[in-house]
C-alpha cells in the first residue's frame, strides 16, 4: 500500500486536500465517511453509477407507479389462523 503525506488547506470555507498524482481519481464526484477510528475514507462516484437502474425504472409507466402506490397505502386483510 502505497502511504504519502500531503498537505491539507482551506478553499473558501471548505478544507481540501491536495491528493498526489499517484492517487488521482477518474471522477469528480466522491463519497466521504468517517469509520469508528476516525479515518476519512473516500469513496468514487462514478458518473454511470447505477444507470442501468435509472434506465428501468424508465420502463414503469404513471399507471404502474399510481397501482403500486395504491397497494401501499390499502390494508392488508387479515388472515385466518388456527388458534393456538
Amino acid at each position: 500500500m502505497n502511504d504519502l503525506t500531503t498537505r491539507v488547506f482551506m478553499n473558501g470555507n471548505s478544507q481540501a486536500v491536495r491528493i498526489p498524482a499517484e492517487f488521482r481519481l477518474d471522477t469528480d464526484r466522491v463519497r466521504i465517511c468517517r469509520n469508528e477510528q476516525g479515518d476519512l475514507i473516500l469513496h468514487p462516484l462514478r458518473a454511470g453509477r447505477g444507470a442501468e437502474l435509472l434506465r428501468a425504472l424508465q420502463g414503469f409507466d404513471d399507471d404502474f407507479v399510481a397501482a403500486l402506490e395504491a397497494e401501499a397505502l390499502s390494508p392488508e386483510p387479515m388472515q385466518d389462523r388456527e388458534a393456538l
